[in-house]
């Protein structure tokens, strides 16, 4: 029979594995009542705790670990290599150094199992959450430091910083407004994409802020890739004539670079005939022709702002982070005036 978890003494407690974890870390901030709750529910369920997350709050290693899925070496991702690059700074400015490993996305958790049990990180970065993120379970059932570079399930207390998605579609859409467009399309991901679905939100409130009606044959989901990105936009153009867009916004500047090449084959003058916009600001997209309008990530700050909780959850800090970084809109020649 598996040992108890700490998430097995909240669910017998009737509390947050938060909760557990302050009661047993010995914070004041909880009640005398759910202390001793917690406190009977650990001697009923014989729960032993894992010395390891205790140890590692006096004894750090300085080092952090980081992850990349093992599917990352056939799809190279610029954004994420560009935030590693951010976070090993970050780190270096407070004594640490990042521990990479890579893990398979079907089973990652031994991985992240085996650096806490033989104490050789003080803490984790993730990346590339997603809703139920198994990882994040287990990290929290551990009450083991770590910080995500985005969100998973709503209602989860853990510690996070973001990209906020929504406000960058919004003033994405507001940007193509103010050109005289009307007619905006949206290129986005699947609606499994939590990152996406954030992206899809800020598009339909950009509209609503500029009192443009949604219109669902306007919105084409679809995958991660230049292919895709075609294939989306001759949807779009298999629309009657008054009706097709004048302005694509995409979910991704990989995307964005499809259309493009689609509306160009189209006979379409970018920037002229059809506006585009992507999202992430990739190195490429400012050597497009035309340059492409997008939205950059601001990846230093996030990585900064990851560090810096980082290292008070270590220190002990029981405070909640959520936060949020608007991304910051370059204009350049893939968006011109409505003709």
């Amino acid at each position: 029979m598996p040992s108890p978890t700490m998430k097995d003494v909240a669910r017998e407690a009737g509390v947050s594995t938060a909760t557990v974890s302050y009661v047993l870390n010995r914070k004041s901030i909880v009640s005398d009542e759910t202390r001793v709750r917690v406190l009977e529910a650990v001697e009923r369920l014989g729960y032993i705790r894992n010395a390891t997350a205790q140890n590692l709050r006096h004894q750090r290693t300085r080092l952090i670990g980081f992850a990349w899925s093992e599917k990352a070496r056939d799809k190279p991702n610029a954004i994420l290599d560009n935030f590693a690059y951010h976070l090993t700074r970050s780190a270096s400015e407070i004594g640490c150094r990042v521990l990479t490993f890579t893990h398979p996305d079907e089973n990652p958790i031994p991985h992240y199992e085996d650096l806490v049990r033989t104490q050789r990180v003080d803490a984790f970065v993730i990346s590339g959450t997603e809703p139920e993120d198994p990882r994040i379970h287990f990290l929290m059932d551990e009450g083991f430091p770590f910080v995500a570079f985005g969100r998973s399930t709503p209602g989860w207390a853990f510690n996070w910083v973001d990209t906020d998605g929504d406000a960058g579609m919004a003033a994405g859409v507001e940007h193509l407004v103010s050109l005289g467009h009307e007619r905006i399309a949206m290129v986005g991901w699947p609606e499994t994409s939590l990152s996406g679905s954030y992206r899809v939100a800020g598009y339909r409130r950009g509209l609503d802020r500029a009192g443009l009606p949604f219109k669902p044959d306007y919105l084409v989901r679809t995958l991660h890739s230049e292919e895709t990105g075609r294939e989306a936009f001759a949807r779009l153009c298999a629309l009657p004539p008054k009706r097709r867009p004048t302005a694509v916004i995409c979910v991704s500047d990989l995307v964005a670079v499809g259309v493009m090449h689609e509306a160009r084959e189209r006979g379409m003058r970018l920037g002229d005939d059809l506006s585009v916009i992507g999202f992430d600001d990739e190195p490429m997209s400012q050597y497009l022709n035309p340059a492409l309008t997008t939205l950059a990530q601001p990846l230093d700050e996030i990585a900064s702002m990851v560090i810096t909780i980082l290292d008070d959850l270590i220190a002990g800090s029981t405070v909640l982070h959520q936060r949020l970084i608007a991304p910051r809109l370059i204009v350049r020649e893939s968006t011109g005036q409505r003709r």
